[in-house]
This record gives C-alpha cells, sequence and structure tokens, in this order.
C-alpha cells in the first residue's frame, strides 16, 4: 500500500537515508559506551561505571526510535554491523583504553553524531517532515548535554 502522509517518495527516502547515518551513529556509540561501561577502572570508576550506564540505556531506546521513524517513512531500517560500520562516522574502539581516554572519545562521538543529526535537520525541516524534525531536535539536545557533561570531567 502507498504511503501518503505529505511528504514525497524521494523526501522520504533523503530523509531517511539521513537517519540511517543517525541510527549507525547511534548505535556505534551505544556499543562504545556500553564497552566503556563495562571496562573502565581507575579512581573515577564509580562516576564513570555510573554515567556512562546511564547514557548507554538512553542510546539503546534511541535507536529504537531512530529505527521506527525510518519504518514510519516507508523505508528499512539499517541493522547489521556491517550496515553500520559502513554508514557510522564514529571510529571503533577495540582496545581498552584508561578512563580519561574513554571519557574523550565519547565527548568526540556524542559531537559527531550531533553533526550527523545536524546535517540531515535540514533535510527533514525543507520537507515539512515535524516528526523527524522533532526526533532530530531531541537527539541534538541529548548528545551536546551528554559531550558538555562528559567533557566537564576532563577539566
Amino acid at each position: 500500500m502507498d504511503i501518503d502522509i505529505g511528504i514525497a517518495a524521494d523526501d522520504r527516502r533523503k530523509i531517511a537515508q539521513g537517519l540511517g547515518r543517525v541510527l549507525a551513529d547511534t548505535y556505534t556509540l551505544y556499543l562504545k559506551t556500553h564497552n566503556f561501561h563495562w571496562n573502565v577502572t581507575g579512581p573515577h570508576f564509580n562516576t564513570l561505571h555510573t554515567m556512562f550506564m546511564t547514557q548507554y540505556t538512553e542510546l539503546s531506546l534511541a535507536v529504537d526510535e531512530v529505527a521506527e521513524r525510518i519504518r514510519a517513512l516507508g523505508r528499512p531500517a539499517p541493522g547489521s554491523y556491517a550496515q553500520f560500520a559502513e554508514m557510522t562516522a564514529l571510529k571503533e574502539e577495540t582496545g581498552v583504553p584508561v578512563a580519561m581516554e574513554m571519557v574523550r572519545q565519547l565527548v568526540a562521538d556524542n559531537e559527531t553524531v550531533a553533526r550527523t543529526a545536524r546535517e540531515v535537520f535540514p533535510i527533514a525541516e525543507a520537507a515539512h517532515d515535524q516528526p523527524s524534525v522533532d526526533l532530530l531536535t531531541r537527539r541534538l539536545l541529548i548528545h551536546e548535554k551528554n559531550a558538555w557533561m562528559l567533557r566537564s570531567l576532563l577539566e
């Protein structure tokens, strides 16, 4: 059945492609944050362990919301490691860095996800796709706040 929500098919495709990049970045950040939660050590263990858990829990909900928006636009949501690795702007961490390097990486990664969301924003806005604009606004708020909170630990 055709989709008739007031957004042209080509615009829905472009928005969904952009949201796919947001999804890939978000999932990659979720995995990295969860990894760091498991492996953090040092004098700031409790603070970081708890902060990372709060952040990866929020990210786990966010990936579902982004994927469901892609589906509502009539496009398949990417969902494999291979697709995410191809689409993400984030660098995977395969080692176990020291705690403050974990924090530095998560600051940079949250800022990267914010930049990706910001790139998709005008595409959704031009198509009058208010639900995607709202979703992207919420993602921007969260990633900018997380980057600020993490950055505060480095000062």
